[in-house]
């Protein structure tokens, strides 16, 4: 057959490249699947798996993903530079590798024109990276802020990560409440009558602990200072434990706003709109009388209009409230996106 004189490969889909393409896919998802090991410091993520594997996974730590392909010069000078600082880091945020010849959905989304590109993830919202091999040094100043940014946004830290099979309302039924229920919190039915202590049904081994019993009746008769001891004793044993930081977090709440004359604390709100302390006080207020969002609104309005210290108070003020939810609650996450955009 005669080869028409104006015929160009322009255009022409590389169907070698695509099969190659394809190919590392399957290996990466064989890779995920086959070991079950999804939670080393680098993974090969898939358009399939991206939301497991990056935006659930940045709800506790960062998740930097690394762009690349198998062409690409430059990606081969800058994926051992991005593996070795995630080994250095040890878990405190993960590497995120993404074949863009194999996963197009992804590429597209991200609107990928240039590899190699860096971006990151926190708290299921996309912070901007870079374009090209930078050198070991600029990459590792350019983590730092990310990792300075995922400590303000107050991130639990890997021990926090849910396992790669949990379900998604695992957080929610650990701490006694309803999975998906926004009510369920301060403001809700609270921690005298759906928090720690009646998990119920599909609450698992996490009120092992008698603590929790004791947490769970000290609350019923009013004594604030047993529910919080009762916490205390869990935290000692294990940690970090959600259903007890949670509740001691609930504990305090209740401790200050009964503690505040609620008619001043309205009045010196509206009177010092930037004041943090002031604003402090009526966001747990609303928080404890079931306004939630108005709460957080009234903090990340004060983070956005101070600086400085006062901008860090209202900053670890709104932190401290939202340790009184489930992870997963969508407030929670829709704040912590609020204030990921004002702080980077």
């Amino acid at each position: 057959m005669q080869q028409s004189p104006d015929f160009s490969l322009r255009g022409a889909v590389d169907l070698g490249a695509r099969q190659a393409a394809a190919q590392r896919k399957q290996q990466a998802a064989t890779r995920a699947s086959g070991s079950g090991d999804q939670t080393g410091y680098v993974i090969d993520v898939t358009d399939e798996s991206f939301n497991a594997d990056v935006v659930d996974r940045s709800r506790s730590v960062p998740v930097v993903m690394d762009l690349w392909a198998e062409w690409c010069g430059p990606c081969k000078q800058l994926s051992p530079v991005l593996e070795k600082l995630a080994a250095e880091a040890e878990g405190a945020w993960v590497l995120a590798k993404v074949d863009v010849d194999a996963n197009p959905q992804l590429s597209a989304a991200l609107q990928v024109q240039s590899i190699p590109m860096v971006v990151a993830v926190l708290d299921g919202q996309l912070v901007p990276g870079f374009l090209g091999a930078l050198p070991e040094s600029d990459v590792r100043e350019w983590i730092g802020q990310v990792l300075q940014v995922a400590a303000q946004l107050g991130l639990p830290g890997p021990a926090a990560a849910p396992p790669a099979d949990a379900d998604a309302g695992d957080a929610e039924r650990a701490a006694g409440q309803a999975p998906g229920r926004p009510d369920a919190g301060p403001g809700g039915p609270g921690p005298g009558s759906a928090g720690p202590g009646r998990g119920g049904p599909g609450a698992g081994d996490a009120f092992a602990d008698p603590a929790f019993g004791e947490a769970q009746q000290a609350m019923e008769r009013g004594d604030l200072d047993g529910a919080a001891a009762a916490f205390e004793k869990v935290l000692v044993s294990a940690p970090g434990h959600p259903v007890a930081t949670m509740g001691l977090a609930q504990v305090d709440l209740i401790r200050r706003v009964n503690s505040y004359d609620q008619a001043k604390a309205r009045r010196d709100a509206e009177e010092h709109p930037g004041d943090p302390e002031a604003q402090g006080r009526m966001a747990d207020i609303d928080v404890a009388t079931g306004q939630v969002e108005a709460g957080f609104d009234r903090l990340l309005d004060t983070v956005g209009g101070t600086s400085g210290e006062e901008r860090n108070q209202a900053r670890l003020h709104l932190l401290r409230l939202f340790e009184a939810f489930p992870p997963r609650d969508p407030r929670v996450t829709k704040a912590r996106a609020t204030l990921s955009s004002l702080l980077f």
